[in-house]
């Protein structure tokens, strides 16, 4: 599953047309191999083909007659007994009726005669449902992708004709790929108890992505493989890497249209046109490229935010004059607000680079003559781009800052970004900061950082995702972020210093081990303190901790008696 080119519908339009671009089209796509993942790992549901209809009466008494190849159907209405139709068949009148789970694994509890009840334990003797046929007009389970074995044709899709293609099928063992990777220690969602970005959360239009744990045992993204629909919108979302999907990894995708690009111009092909979209719309995609000249290029996805905004610029700077997705209105609201924002972030970049917007373009099919297309490609780059996601991304701009600078673009140094761009700096109120160093304990990116020799916190723009982490775990409440993109690459870059103070050196060994402010500003709180009111306890504050415990040691040996008071 991946990036590939079409299935026979849109390869045998793309075989239709005779000129230049479009025989340099086809050779690409017959050229350019994919680089997908052989053996995925997987998940596996079982069903046994135990069917649950809710619904009205009249309407699921009538659409369980379609299923009666399956081990058992049982029959939820959600009406009153009193609207019944005559049926041969038990109907259960349930209210406060809730569904958890997945395919094979359906847990539906409702209100039967005044007592709430575990449905399948009650009506089949199981422990769940494998499939739900929901016809209400509003679908009990609310996601806005749903999971597999539901079917809310109550609201509309998927229709009744194809439920009844495909549910029957159902009955078995069947496999998933586990369409992503989490790597906790790249998550800015939450460290040493305080939360941070939830990106990923809100991206997920599945509701697979959860924030699992409490304030005092820490707080963590969980993916369920059995809910998750490989949408794509988390990985996207996600701005360190965290989150990455993997069939195929984003980065041979991007890799992927690279070589497109490039098999397209050797075989004379001119101002290629980069067009994602889904294998899920085959006959629209064929729709709109036929509105389209020929030399657009489809590279089809299992899903449109398989790839994100890294990809969309890669394409820019390695040959295509624009980057376009082909898209829907019907798709659900939360990718489409998913697509719209990281489209909106990088309509901005290219904006503030002095370069037409539309040259990264969504365009609808319910709108294909509101389509602008722009046919002079940008400077290429002499190398290809390396990294994670971010530095990639990052890579490609400098390169279009700098293209620009040479055609004469002023560009402004810094510019301010969507609030919701996930690149931007920190700001620090340095007079009542105490260099705790909080701040860099919870920092995901190492944006944030000390210096082991010096009381000194450390910045470096490029790495700062604006979790907003900092700002929570700061005691002194001295930090804030600002969104915004720095287009000079050297000081994005480099090692700036937020703050700094003289260091204390241990009055004992001589090593720095605190900011002289602080020990001072201790030294003040402490005085009068009758734990501290001897010579001996004020010194140890000018210790380092090593030289403290061996002082206390050493005194404790030296006066026995003193133990008594430990």
């Amino acid at each position: 599953m991946g990036s590939r080119i079409g299935e026979a519908m849109l390869t045998q339009f793309l075989a239709q047309s005779e000129t230049t671009n479009a025989k340099a089209r086809k050779f690409a796509i017959e050229q350019t191999v994919e680089l997908n993942n052989l053996i995925p790992p997987t998940v596996s549901y079982e069903s046994r083909g135990n069917l649950v209809i809710i619904g009205p009466t009249s309407i699921i008494v009538d659409v369980a007659e379609q299923f009666s190849e399956l081990n058992s159907i049982t029959l939820v209405s959600t009406e009153s007994d009193t609207q019944d139709k005559k049926t041969d068949k038990t109907v259960y009148h349930a209210k406060e009726v809730t569904i958890k789970g997945f395919l094979g694994a359906f847990d539906v509890e409702c209100v039967v005669n005044g007592e709430r009840v575990n449905l399948a334990k009650t009506t089949i003797g199981k422990t769940a449902f494998d499939l739900v046929l929901d016809m209400k007009l509003d679908s009990v389970m609310k996601e806005q992708v749903p999971v597999p074995g539901y079917y809310p044709v109550g609201r509309g899709y998927p229709t009744l004709a194809q439920v009844l293609d495909e549910l029957p099928g159902l009955v078995g063992t069947f496999d998933k790929p586990k369409y992503f990777r989490l790597n906790p220690e790249l998550c800015a969602h939450s460290s040493r108890g305080v939360k941070g970005c939830e990106r990923c959360v809100d991206a997920c239009p599945a509701g697979a992505l959860t924030s699992e744990g409490s304030d005092q045992t820490g707080h963590h993204i969980q993916i369920n493989p059995y809910l998750c629909q490989g949408v794509g919108t988390c990985a996207t979302a996600c701005p360190t890497e965290a989150i990455s999907y993997a069939l195929p990894e984003a980065e041979k995708t991007q890799n992927f249209a690279t070589r497109l690009l490039t098999n397209y111009k050797k075989e004379g092909g001119e101002t290629p046109i980069i067009a994602f979209c889904s294998d899920r719309h085959e006959n629209f995609n064929v729709m709109a490229l036929k509105t389209m000249p020929d030399h657009v290029i489809p590279v089809v996805l299992d899903e449109l935010l398989s790839v994100g905004i890294d990809t969309w610029f890669s394409a820019l700077v390695n040959g295509a004059a624009q980057v376009l997705f082909i898209a829907s209105r019907r798709m659900p609201e939360t990718i489409q607000r998913v697509l719209t924002q990281e489209v909106e972030i990088a309509q901005a970049l290219l904006t503030q680079l002095g370069l037409d917007p539309q040259r990264i373009q969504v365009v609808y099919m319910e709108a294909l003559n509101e389509m602008t297309l722009i046919d002079t490609p940008l400077s290429v780059m002499d190398a290809p781009l390396k990294g994670n996601k971010r530095e990639r991304l990052m890579g490609a701009l400098d390169h279009l800052a700098a293209d620009s600078k040479a055609n004469q673009i002023e560009i402004t140094e810094i510019q301010s970004l969507p609030s919701h761009a996930p690149y931007g700096t920190i700001s620090c109120e340095t007079k009542d900061c105490t260099l705790c160093m909080g701040c860099v304990a919870v920092c995901p990116t190492r944006a944030l950082h000390s210096d082991p020799d010096s009381p000194t916190l450390k910045f470096i723009e490029q790495d700062c995702v604006q979790c907003g982490l900092c700002v929570s775990a700061c005691p002194e409440k001295v930090l804030s972020m600002k969104v915004q993109m720095n287009w000079n690459q050297e000081t994005r870059q480099e090692t700036q210093i937020v703050h700094k103070e003289d260091a204390a050196c241990c009055i004992s060994c001589g090593a720095p081990f605190a900011p002289a402010s602080m020990i001072e500003m201790l030294r003040s709180k402490l005085q009068g303190n009758p734990h501290f009111n001897d010579e001996a306890s004020i010194k140890r504050l000018y210790m380092c901790e090593d030289c403290r415990v061996r002082d206390i040691f050493t005194d404790l040996s030296a006066n026995p008696e003193k133990q008594l008071k430990v």
